[in-house]
């Protein structure tokens, strides 16, 4: 026996102990004299087995590079040696790895029923390989998708912590477990759950909205917020000002909940939308038999409805002049009778309103009383149109897209700033209202595709917008722009005088000098 010999055999378990896997030492014609495990003991059963890529080597006298004939996915190298080659593979670290991967698939529903929610695999590229909901049951919906932010655990190696594609307030993990599988889960099912208690909860109080569903960090609407936290405190009445579509009845039902009354009925009722023949009954009740039509037993009106909680009147301007000084008077003596009757109702109420239209010019007018304006108005919120607020458009059209999949069921994951630039952009003259039904017009048309794009929104919109001139520009600087245009405006109406045009802005005087500075916009 050679030395040469000796020395190759001898290497074997180093080589097998540092590369975690099987190290072999064959002849030239590839048949295994010997090969050892990572622990250096010999595996008997392959000692004679003929080896086609050492064969190769040793023939060609390179070293080669190859797949495993032992562990699918197992990568070897063979290095010809005189009349010897040397081999070595990484056997033992793949099969590990597969174990370790099925074992995890195998753990899944445990981990998914303690974290309340999905558990999933995913492989190196996040493309989900197993994926068990709360229950124990196979999601399939989603087998086979890629993941982004699975796909970037995967790029960094790193764990990736963030919101859940679907629920607001659920937080997903992606964790990945070397190169080739990482697994994840999120705590949906038990957020889920807990909204679902809530909403049925809100259901007995009809009022299912509260401040946290109200998205937005501009200032104006963190000044509402402000406001209508402050309301939620008081007893008095709230006049809440804004265009269709701005979300006053959102509003009104944040400050219902976040009130002493929240455990009391939350009563809506739109001015603009009952006949003016039924506004009286529908308003005071009537007993049976008060008039033609009446229905036996009787009925309660709205203000007998919210008795002990809140009435929400929308499109308070709609209402005629005669029932605004019923009206007027059943909040000045805050009592009530039905139709047809003689019985008095004593009321424990609160009034939040809302309109569409200027009351102030109303009055002038003599379309609304002054007096009834003047008790509904005790503390007023005003609502910004859409248009006044852009930098809320990506976060609106987030929660927007969270909501729609769960709805159509879909794994959307964003919009690309193109579409995302022509949305920022529309006038949006229904508001907060228009851009959520925009949102679903793109769900309708998606598809399978995970990103909202310019060929997904409705035609209307599309064609409103010079999409060259938004790829062009960027949104930051379209957003600088909006900003000027607003202060230019602020200063128009305030004669360029600086320290009202603050007021009227909210915000500084110092801040606006700031501002003007930044866009050009030179003083006078």
């Amino acid at each position: 026996m050679n030395k040469l010999f000796i020395t190759l055999l001898s290497s074997l378990p180093i080589i097998a102990r540092v590369t975690a896997g099987y190290a072999a030492l064959t002849n030239k014609d590839g048949e295994r004299i010997k090969t050892v495990d990572s622990t250096g003991n010999e595996i008997i059963e392959l000692r004679g087995v003929y080896y086609d890529l050492a064969k190769e080597a040793a023939l060609k006298q390179e070293a080669m590079h190859g797949m495993s004939q032992l562990e699918l996915g197992a990568e070897t190298w063979c290095i010809p040696i005189v009349d010897y080659v040397l081999c070595c593979s990484n056997v033992e670290r793949v099969s590990y790895s597969c174990a370790l991967k099925q074992s995890l698939i195998d753990a899944l529903p445990f981990i998914a029923r303690v974290a309340g929610g999905e558990a999933v695999v995913f492989d190196g590229e996040g493309k989900r390989l197993a994926s068990i909901n709360s229950n124990g049951e196979i999601n399939a919906k989603f087998l086979g998708t890629i993941s982004k932010d699975a796909n970037e655990a995967m790029k960094k190696q790193k764990p990736v912590i963030g919101e859940s594609n679907y629920i607001s307030g659920a937080s997903a993990v992606r964790i990945p477990m070397g190169k080739d599988f990482g697994f994840g889960f999120n705590n949906e099912d038990h957020i889920q759950k807990n909204n679902s208690l809530m909403n049925e909860m809100k259901k007995y109080q009809n009022a299912k909205y509260n401040f946290s569903d109200i998205i937005g960090n501009t200032r104006e609407i963190d000044r509402a917020k402000e406001i209508a936290n402050i309301a939620a405190q008081s007893s008095s009445n709230v006049l809440i000002f804004g265009e269709t579509g701005t979300g006053k009845e959102v509003f009104a039902q944040s400050i219902h909940n976040a009130s002493s009354r929240f455990s009391n009925s939350f009563v809506a009722i739109n001015c603009a939308a009952i006949p003016q023949n039924l506004m009286e009954s529908s308003f005071f009740g009537y007993e049976s038999g008060a008039f033609t039509g009446a229905k036996k037993g009787g009925s309660a009106g709205v203000f007998e409805q919210a008795n002990g909680g809140t009435l929400f009147l929308d499109e308070i301007s709609e209402m005629h002049l005669e029932l605004q000084s019923k009206i007027l008077r059943v909040l000045q003596e805050r009592e009530v009778r039905r139709i047809g009757s003689e019985k008095i109702i004593q009321l424990d109420i609160r009034i939040i309103s809302a309109s569409n239209k200027d009351l102030d010019k109303l009055v002038k007018e003599g379309k609304f009383r002054q007096d009834l304006y003047y008790r509904l108005n005790v503390l007023d919120i005003h609502l910004p149109s859409l248009r006044y607020i852009k930098e809320d458009i990506p976060l609106l059209v987030k929660h927007a897209i969270k909501k729609m999949n769960i709805i159509f069921g879909k794994f959307v994951e964003g919009i690309d700033e193109k579409a995302l630039s022509i949305l920022v952009n529309y006038g949006w003259p229904g508001n907060i209202r228009e851009l959520m039904n925009c949102v679903e017009k793109s769900f309708n048309i998606i598809g399978n595709e995970r990103i909202i794009r310019v060929e997904h929104l409705p035609r209307n919109i599309k064609e409103s917008f010079n999409v060259a001139d938004v790829n062009e520009e960027g949104l930051e600087e379209m957003l600088k722009e909006y900003e000027r245009e607003i202060i230019l405006k602020a200063l128009e109406i305030n004669n360029g005088i600086k320290s009202k045009t603050a007021d009227y802005l909210k915000i500084s005087t110092t801040t606006l000098w700031r501002k003007m500075n930044q866009l050009n916009i030179e003083s006078e």
